[in-house]
């Protein structure tokens, strides 16, 4: 297994924050002590997702879905000051007159290419479809060897069957060594392995549990929540699941469920799951109240967050700042991540409209800003001088 060296870059770290209202930029000062907010971005829109291009620190995405322009995908190049809509985003074909088609309500999450592909994007969406540019997010065209799959509706089952939110393609990992090997999650469908950079796809869903499927050992049809692999050892995958957190080894090629190790109190049912980019074995989540109701709030009302140092063999509560009782938020898939800065920063949004930090590697949260409208992503992200 190749190990590639994590660099952590110069600057001031900056968080990246899409909410239910628009766009947001919260910058640090240097030691990450001071927080200024800066936007919104795009008001009264929903931002589903914003990235920056790790390979020039310049290039801003963020997907967007707007009252007067639908969903769509807009570009900055001066950190957020102006904006510019892509001149073809993510969408699918025209349908026949006879065929009543297909069309992206929503897209659900971007992605950068390949550090040896620069200008290449992936988004996916909602309903799951997978798209790519190639001129640095300005046009966008699905990838034929998903989209146009014939086994495409049967993985991720019927049209008019969509869990809250819509059901959306929300992840794609890259393996660092091989920009031909990728990964996607999908919230209808599980996780899919392409090794031919997207032309053909097979499901990779072994030992995941299923108990809302006639077959809970179904090859396909499972909901990830997130899925990611490790930067350093891409073989370690990990995933926050509708029915637990895996873990899986790739040469295993099965998924094994490490939150069984969870309290039994707390259960191990969330949607964000963050990895340590210096430590295979270091992951951190963020479980919600997945009793028989789902209500989406952290249980019991009490906040926390769960750190395995092992792989997931042992749990332990990261909670030292959070609210002690009454605190009825959760956090969604994509708002919760982590720099790369030493020692290593961690961040979450909740649905409440908070930004949560932890610039000690999880010993003790602060609350970085308040009264944000519902946060649907965090990305930290240091620019380019």
């Amino acid at each position: 297994m190749g190990k590639q060296k994590i660099a952590i870059k110069d600057g001031n770290v900056a968080l990246l924050v899409g909410t239910r209202k628009g766009g947001f930029l919260l910058r640090s000062s240097h030691g990450r002590e001071k927080w200024k907010l800066e936007g919104p971005f795009l008001l009264g829109a929903i931002v589903h997702n914003m990235i920056l291009d790790p390979r020039d620190g310049r290039t801003l995405l963020m997907a967007a879905s707007t009252g007067h322009l639908g969903p769509t995908i807009f570009r900055s190049n001066d950190q957020g000051r102006t904006w510019t809509e892509a001149a073809r985003p993510p969408a699918f074909p025209k349908a026949d007159a006879d065929d009543k088609g297909e069309a992206v309500s929503h897209t659900f999450s971007l992605w950068p290419g390949h550090v040896d592909e620069p200008g290449v994007f992936y988004a996916g969406s909602a309903p799951v479809g997978l798209f790519r540019s190639a001129d640095g997010g300005e046009t966008w065209d699905g990838v034929a060897g998903f989209n146009e799959n014939p086994m495409r509706r049967s993985w991720i089952g019927p049209a008019e069957f969509s869990p809250p939110g819509g059901g959306g393609l929300h992840s794609l990992q890259i393996d660092p060594r091989d920009p031909a090997h990728m990964y996607i999650g999908c919230s209808m469908g599980g996780v899919f392995e392409s090794l031919d950079q997207g032309k053909s796809w097979q499901p990779l869903n072994k030992g995941c549990e299923a108990d809302f499927l006639p077959d809970p050992e179904a090859d396909f049809g499972h909901d990830p929540h997130t899925l990611r692999i490790h930067p350093l050892y891409p073989d370690v995958l990990y995933q926050q699941n509708h029915c637990g957190i895996y873990r899986m080894d790739r040469e295993d090629g099965y998924w094994v469920r490490i939150g069984s190790n969870m309290p039994e109190d707390v259960g191990d049912i969330g949607f964000p799951i963050v990895l340590d980019p210096r430590d295979p074995q270091r992951v951190w989540v963020f479980p919600m109240d997945g009793t028989e109701i789902w209500p989406r709030t952290s249980p019991k009302g009490k906040p926390a967050v769960y750190v395995s140092t092992n792989g997931g063999k042992t749990w332990e509560s990261s909670h030292k700042g959070l609210p002690a009782r009454h605190g009825y938020f959760t956090v969604k898939r994509h708002a919760m991540n982590a720099d790369r800065q030493a020692p290593l920063g961690i961040y979450f949004g909740t649905s409440a409209g908070q930004v949560w930090g932890s610039v000690d590697e999880g010993k003790r949260w602060r609350k970085l800003v308040d009264y944000l409208p519902e946060i649907y992503s965090i990305e930290p992200v240091v620019f380019a001088a």
